[in-house]
């Protein structure tokens, strides 16, 4: 007897349960990987290919550039401009506007290359060629001004920008002793002709101002003055201008307050020190004087002015020898221990620069250094004959050098044959 086996296989087939859980994860994977495959891969950058920045329009540095200029970063203006440039190197126009911004930064050559990229891209734009004059001006390159802002007003006769450049440039030649006396009524009628133009510029406002200065009308000049720093209040050179009309009418205290301020809104321009210390000097404050004075030189080491200022400073503090020192810079040129290189300032007629000269030579022999003191004196009186107060300067060396060089009696031991002697 046997047990009869059951076969392995069957005509029914058997049935499975779907796994409903095992298909959702599933479908769900699935959903994942073409959402990733066609919206995620196309956003991530390929491997070793440098990543693409964002670019800005050069209207959106434009912005910018007049924005900090209007807040009077005239050095983060120009950087803006800078890079409206290199977004779009073709537009003159930005040329123009930093070459502007360069002006009165104190930037003359930058701005003189800035305004000639601008001729180049276009010949005709009357604006690139009044900021090249208005560069070379400060350049005291006053005769090719003078042909630059001629061309500007054939090109734009009507820009009052323009007439205002050509007041400040018939100024500079006249006073520069370029430029015939007739010079300053030209100027003039052209400040008011860019005024009636433009009434609500600062250019224009600056140029009346500048000269009705020159022509000693400082109470008109205030007014011209402020009106440009109502429009901008912070441009360092409009209120280094305010001062100097204040310090020409004596009122001492706003002249060093509007320095104070220009000395603030551009730090790193020695003018503003400068003039402080000059008129602590009107007024006889030697010590602040020199306070200011060595700022001044710090701000710019290798000018030879600045050192000869600082040093008259030295002189009337009594501080002889570093006077010496300073004004021996100035007259001699030299190399300073920090290592800046000083070119010395030939003797003119400048009553600035016979100043220093003079006052160096009473250092000199205030420190008994006559051998040096003496033939300078001389060469002062020869050069300068006419200036009294130069003149009598180098008479008060000779005083100075002449109680220096007293004779002192001085006796040799007794002796059978001892004779007395002098000596210097």
């Amino acid at each position: 007897m046997y047990l009869r086996r059951k076969p392995k296989w069957s005509m029914t087939r058997k049935r499975y349960k779907v796994n409903w859980f095992l298909v959702t994860v599933l479908m769900v994977l699935i959903a994942l990987m073409v959402y990733v495959d066609r919206v995620i891969v196309p956003t991530i950058p390929p491997p070793f290919v440098p990543t693409p920045t964002a670019t800005r329009s050069p209207e959106s540095y434009v912005a910018e550039a007049e924005a900090s200029f209007a807040d009077g970063k005239l050095l983060q203006a120009i950087d803006f401009y800078q890079q409206a440039v290199k977004a779009n190197p073709s537009d003159d126009t930005v040329y123009v506007a930093m070459g502007r911004v360069q002006v009165f930064a104190g930037l003359y050559k930058d701005a003189q290359s800035s305004a000639e990229a601008a001729i180049l891209l276009n010949a005709n734009n009357p604006r690139a060629h009044a900021v090249r004059a208005w560069a070379l001006d400060f350049l005291g390159d006053y005769l090719n001004a003078e042909a630059a802002i001629k061309r500007a007003l054939e090109l734009d006769p009507n820009s009052g920008f323009a007439h205002a450049i050509y007041t400040e440039i018939l100024v500079d030649s006249f006073l520069s002793g370029e430029g015939p006396f007739e010079n300053l009524a030209k100027a003039a009628e052209e400040s008011k002709v860019a005024l009636a133009l433009e009434p609500n510029t600062i250019e224009t406002h600056r140029a009346r101002g500048y000269i009705l200065e020159a022509t000693a009308n400082y109470e008109e000049a205030i007014a011209e003055y402020q009106a440009a720093i109502n429009i901008n209040s912070n441009i360092s050179d409009l209120h280094l201008a305010l001062g100097r009309n204040y310090r020409a009418q004596q009122v001492y205290d706003k002249a060093v307050e509007e320095f104070t301020r220009a000395n603030a809104l551009n730090p790193s321009d020695p003018n503003p020190d400068l003039f402080i210390s000059r008129t602590y000097a009107t007024i006889g404050e030697f010590a602040k004087a020199a306070q200011y004075g060595e700022s001044a030189v710090k701000d710019a080491p290798a000018d030879a002015s600045l050192r000869g200022n600082y040093g008259v400073m030295l002189y009337y503090t009594a501080d002889w020898a570093e006077a010496a020192v300073q004004l021996g810079l100035t007259v001699n040129g030299g190399r300073t221990a920090e290592g800046a290189v000083v070119e010395a300032i030939p003797l003119t007629t400048d009553a600035r620069v016979v100043e220093y000269y003079y006052t160096y030579a009473l250092a000199l022999a205030r420190t008994n250094r006559c051998g040096e003191a003496i033939p300078l004196a001389n060469t002062i009186i020869g050069r300068v004959p006419a200036d009294e107060v130069a003149v009598a300067s180098a008479s008060r060396v000779f005083e100075i050098c002449e109680a220096n060089i007293s004779v002192t009696p001085t006796f040799a031991p007794a002796s059978a044959t001892a004779t007395a002697t002098t000596t210097p």
